[in-house]
């Protein structure tokens, strides 16, 4: 039963984390390097590696705006 009670949880986690990281993807205008798709595999299939990488290396940064 201790087994669980950690697991579940976790695994909640886990799964709350992705749908973020799959939510901002989609969202995204554009990211660097690779497709948009490969940025949601690599999320998908090592968490919470493949998310924290595309938050903190696919996004470009933001450019204020230039008409004023």
């Amino acid at each position: 039963m201790g087994t669980i009670a950690v697991l579940l949880p976790a695994l909640l986690l886990a799964a709350l984390f992705v749908g973020y990281c799959l939510r901002d993807l989609a969202r995204a205008e554009r990211v660097r390097w690779i497709p948009k798709w490969a940025w949601g595999i690599l999320c998908v299939i090592s968490v919470p590696l493949g998310g924290m990488l595309y938050l903190l290396l696919a996004k470009p940064p933001d450019r204020p705006d230039s008409d004023g």
